[in-house]
């Protein structure tokens, strides 16, 4: 087993020495304690300093006198010039004020701020017209075609095809089958109450039928053409076996649509409709005021 270790006279007196004391504090504690005063000095000090740091000279405000203060009695307030960094800014976002301001934006309006000057411009609306092959009968109606044709969402050069053909822009056009006005809608499709001859109620009543011909087409300008001549059930039939009238009313309107829309500024198959319908544009001008 381990033998106990003795303790020699030596260690005995330096361990009665610690027990019984000296009286004053051992000369090992004055370096910890000089250190520790020169901390809280240094700590003074650095507290009653001003701060100064560059990062901070980038944003802040800066108050400076100018000439043009604010005088208020013997009081003049300096003015607040704010410093802001020199670089690029081309990204610099001016923080939302989280109100809605979808409505105010319909307007051009310029910020009040001289120092975030910008402007927020509301978005050009584009307006499509229509093709200048239609003769100027029915431009007179161009502004109303866009119209009717918007809120109808059909293309406003298909919506001129039909007029040019059906009535080349005579509100008071009546054929020999009864159809009335700009679209030559049957008087079965208007209501008890309707005007037929109101533009735009001939109109709303005409482009009805057509919206549901081109839905019955599938899109296809052409058999739409067909529905609104024929009626939308030839649609499914075979060309050959549409009435002749409508044969002849796709020959003319197809070609015409397709050359209005590809932005054709002359169009053969007007012409040959024109020779045709002189006597029928003539009184529509004589209708409208439109001088020859």
């Amino acid at each position: 087993m381990p033998r106990a270790r003795s303790i020699s006279q030596d260690q005995r007196q330096t361990a009665a020495a610690s027990e019984n004391g000296s009286g004053c504090l051992s000369v090992y504690w004055m370096p910890p304690l000089a250190a520790l005063f020169i901390a809280c000095m240094l700590a003074v000090f650095a507290l009653r300093a001003p701060l100064h740091t560059s990062a901070l000279n980038d944003v802040v405000t800066v108050a400076t006198p100018q000439p043009s203060s604010l005088q208020t009695g013997d009081l003049s307030l300096p003015v607040v010039t704010p410093v802001l960094p020199v670089a690029d800014n081309t990204n610099l976002v001016v923080p939302s004020s989280g109100v809605d301001t979808t409505a105010a934006n319909s307007a051009p309006r310029t910020s009040n701020n001289p120092f975030f000057e910008f402007t927020v411009a509301s978005a050009p609306v584009s307006v499509p017209g229509i093709s200048p092959i239609f003769t100027k009968e029915i431009q007179y109606w161009a502004k109303d075609i866009v119209r009717w044709a918007n809120e109808a969402s059909l293309d406003p050069n298909l919506v001129a095809v039909v007029m040019q053909i059906e009535s080349c822009g005579d509100p008071r056009a009546i054929s020999r089958s009864g159809a009335i006005g700009l679209f030559q809608v049957m008087p079965f499709h208007f209501h008890i109450t309707d005007n037929p001859f109101n533009p735009d109620t001939n109109a709303l009543r005409g482009l009805n039928y057509l919206s549901r011909s081109l839905e019955a087409a599938g899109g296809n300008p052409r058999l739409a053409l067909a529905g609104y001549n024929g009626g939308i059930g030839v649609i499914s039939r075979g060309e050959w076996d549409w009435p002749s009238e409508t044969r002849r009313y796709v020959q003319i309107g197809g070609p015409l649509y397709e050359d209005a829309r590809s932005g054709a500024t002359s169009s053969a198959t007007m012409e040959k409709w024109y020779g045709r319908g002189t006597s029928l544009c003539r009184q529509a001008s004589n209708r409208l005021g439109i001088t020859q």
